[in-house]
């Protein structure tokens, strides 16, 4: 019997195990498929469309509004903001509102016993109803926390000044990743079709070699080397129009727009250069005033002072008032509702040994702050120089590109006149083609250098693309001042745009 009882119990117990144990089950595929409709619909929904020819500045400015990494930046700032809020309601009072029903089963009854007899003087009696309702209102006020909410609280508007400073770098990396797009896809869009009708020639030159080498027609050694000569040449091209072709594809997907999506670029009007007319130490000054990463420490900081002065209070006893209003329904109560109120000093002592070792910690913390933010300075600094030389080496390869693109097309020139006297081979002709497009690209995709580290000049520095404010969150709004901005710094005004 006892052996039944047993294993009546052991399988009581594992069927109720069973029942609480967790099991997760894969996420069907229809769910997937669902999720990734979903996704493609909000991704590109609320956009206005993309109409005309894409200027630089236009595509900066759908890049700003559209790109999801921008958007992420604004929705941690938005969470950041109302976690401010969120922590101003610490320095509040509590207020602890409680009602309820109350009940038992016999009467709370109790007597009374002589402590020097040990009989009872009293007989049983109660002053309880067995079942009554009870409500509280206390609200209990601590100095010493509203102290240390109030510095947390001070904390926290920080933190949300460090996401506005993360946002800003998410902003000048965009600018700048589009920048470098934009000009690349601008070099492709002029060069890809030559490229492509260079290569079919070239193809048909090999073809044509390679038929004469088989017919054993002149001689085979420099037949074969022009072959190789012209492999190598297309194979060349191909790299250069991977890397072309890409560009587009980049710059859709840094201003959002669908994969696959045609747009077309605005003609840049030529080659006009780009000049600096900011001296380097105006630079200097301006990337360790204004670079995100620089403020952001700033703000570190200032939270790790508080954070010294946070542990400071704790040291310090509490100052607690408290008062609440009480009823309850017992009718053997006098008085069945009443108010009472109190003052008392709360002093946790194992916080005066805990303290200093804190203090401690939090100055600590505010040493490596400042000494972090000194060797961030000295990198920011030699960043505005790297991009100083960058830039004027950008120049220099620029023009040298631009020089030998002008020979090579006056060499081409001659080329044709002679094949069409007669005088030169189809081949002869179409090295030399070969050789201008080479340089046409080479110099384009200089002058592209060129206007990334003009731009990334003044990324370096720290200069905020857009104003604090904009009078329209429309993308003409937004691109006639970015716009504007470039043109101010063009001319050496670094001031903030109004």
């Amino acid at each position: 019997m006892k052996t039944r009882h047993k294993l009546f119990s052991t399988s009581l117990l594992v069927l109720a195990m069973s029942g609480c144990a967790v099991t997760s089950q894969p996420i069907d595929r229809s769910i997937s498929e669902q999720r990734a409709k979903t996704d493609l619909l909000n991704m590109f929904k609320d956009q206005e469309p993309l109409a005309g020819e894409l200027t630089l500045h236009d595509a900066m400015a759908r890049a700003l509004k559209y790109n999801l990494e921008g958007r992420l930046k604004v929705m941690e700032e938005a969470l950041a903001n109302r976690q401010l809020d969120l922590s101003s309601f610490d320095m509040l009072p509590r207020l602890a509102l409680q009602a309820g029903y109350a009940g038992r089963s016999n009467i709370s009854a109790s007597s009374s016993e002589s402590i020097q007899t040990g009989t009872q003087s009293l007989e049983p009696s109660t002053s309880q109803d067995r079942e009554r309702g009870v409500a509280d209102l206390t609200m209990v006020w601590n100095v010493l926390d509203f102290g240390v909410s109030y510095v947390s609280a001070k904390q926290q508007a920080d933190q949300r000044l460090i996401v506005q400073e993360r946002r800003r770098k998410v902003v000048h990396t965009i600018i700048q990743d589009v920048r470098s797009a934009y000009w690349r896809a601008m070099a492709a869009e002029g060069l890809l079709h030559k490229i492509d009708s260079l290569m079919a020639r070239v193809d048909t030159a090999r073809n044509n070699s390679q038929r004469l080498s088989e017919q054993r027609i002149g001689d085979p050694i420099q037949a074969l080397s022009y072959q190789r000569a012209l492999i190598e040449a297309t194979r060349q091209l191909e790299e250069q129009r991977r890397a072309l072709s890409l560009a587009k594809t980049e710059l859709a997907a840094l201003i959002n727009l669908p994969m696959g999506t045609p747009f077309r670029l605005a003609a840049a009007g030529g080659y006009e250069e780009p000049q600096l007319k900011v001296e380097l130490s105006r630079l200097e000054e301006e990337a360790l005033a204004n670079r995100p990463e620089l403020r952001e420490q700033d703000y570190q900081a200032r939270i790790s002072a508080a954070e010294t002065r946070k542990a400071m209070l704790r040291l310090l006893p509490g100052l607690e008032f408290s008062a609440g209003r009480h009823y309850d329904s017992n009718s053997f109560l006098v008085n069945q509702s009443w108010a009472d109120y109190g003052v008392k000093v709360t002093w946790n002592l194992f916080n005066v040994l805990s303290g200093p070792a804190a203090i401690d910690v939090a100055k600590a913390s505010e040493a490596v702050a400042d000494a972090r933010r000194q060797a961030m300075s000295m990198a920011i600094l030699a960043q505005v120089h790297v991009a100083n030389a960058n830039f004027h080496e950008a120049q220099r390869q620029f023009h040298t590109s631009q020089e030998l693109a002008q020979l090579d097309g006056q060499i081409v020139e001659q080329l044709r006149n002679r094949y069409k006297a007669q005088g030169i081979g189809e081949l002869d002709l179409i090295q030399g083609e070969l050789n201008a497009l080479q340089a046409d690209l080479r110099r384009d995709l200089a002058y592209a250098a060129l206007r990334n580290s003009y731009g990334q000049l003044f990324a370096s520095a720290g200069m905020d693309p857009l104003p604090a404010e904009l009078p329209s969150t429309d993308l003409d709004a937004i691109s006639q001042a970015l716009a504007n901005s470039e043109a101010r710094w063009q001319q050496g005004d670094l001031q903030p745009g109004s």
